[in-house]
């Protein structure tokens, strides 16, 4: 199926690894030109250099209230357009709740929630209809995960804000879609499980509770991310897709 990326130009932010980078991987594969961020100069560079002539990397901080509009006009000026951005952040630091500071969750704050909601505002002003806008979130929406207590603090507010803009940017034509991650195969699900005593059982214990008995590949999580994105999807918005081998039980 032809899913209509040819040419088409979105943002992709958090792209220098992970499920960033497997989105904006399979996006460039099937024809789309995109712009990747990241806080790190050097690791966007590489990241931009992976993917390729159709690929260009801005070095960004979500946090930065002026990162919005500047990652809009450089796609317009690199690519000359502007159809879409997947908002994607790095997790809040782990933890309890008696362990994570009020700086801690400040940073957070500033970074994953209003960072994003930053980059939906700019996006939705930028936007024309056939236009989308898309979260990486996490199963915590529904769920919360043990020893994440900011995460699961922060992505079920941002899964709401989600849902308001959808019925908002509807009647406009643009589209607004959540992705929920659980147990994808990253660096920073294997620094998760690192967390235990003994990582390789924390994982059996975890591929044994997943229908499909394994962690998710970055592609699949990227496919999925790219299909959302494309026009093959334009008559779905307002949803929450997990991405996670049938973990959520419910509907």
């Amino acid at each position: 199926m032809d899913l209509g990326l040819k040419d088409r130009v979105y943002v992709v932010t958090g792209a220098t690894r992970g499920l960033g980078h497997a989105a904006a991987r399979e996006l460039v594969a099937d024809g789309a030109k995109v712009i990747v961020t990241g806080r790190d100069e050097k690791a966007v560079a590489e990241a931009a250099d992976a993917l390729g002539p159709n690929a260009h990397g801005v070095a960004a901080d979500n946090a930065d209230p002026a990162t919005a509009e500047r990652l809009i006009g450089v796609a317009r000026e690199r690519f000359g357009g502007f159809d879409g951005i997947l908002i994607s952040v790095g997790g809040p630091p782990p933890g309890f709740v008696g362990d994570n500071t009020d700086e801690q969750w400040r940073t957070a704050f500033e970074s994953v929630f209003l960072g994003a909601v930053r980059l939906a505002r700019a996006a939705a002003a930028a936007l024309g209809e056939g236009g989308v806008i898309a979260f990486v979130l996490s199963g915590s929406v529904h769920e919360p995960i043990p020893a994440l207590t900011i995460s699961n603090g922060l992505r079920p507010g941002l899964a709401g804000y989600a849902k308001s803009i959808a019925d908002e940017l509807g009647p406009r034509g643009i589209r607004v879609v959540g992705l929920l991650p659980a147990r994808i195969d990253t660096d920073r699900v294997r620094e998760l499980d690192g967390l235990s005593p003994d990582p390789e059982a924390t994982r059996a214990a975890n591929e044994s509770r997943i229908p499909l008995r394994r962690y998710g590949r970055p592609e699949e999580f990227g496919r999925t991310a790219a299909f959302l994105l494309s026009p093959a999807a334009s008559y779905l918005t307002g949803i929450m897709v997990p991405v996670d081998g049938g973990m959520r039980h419910g509907f």
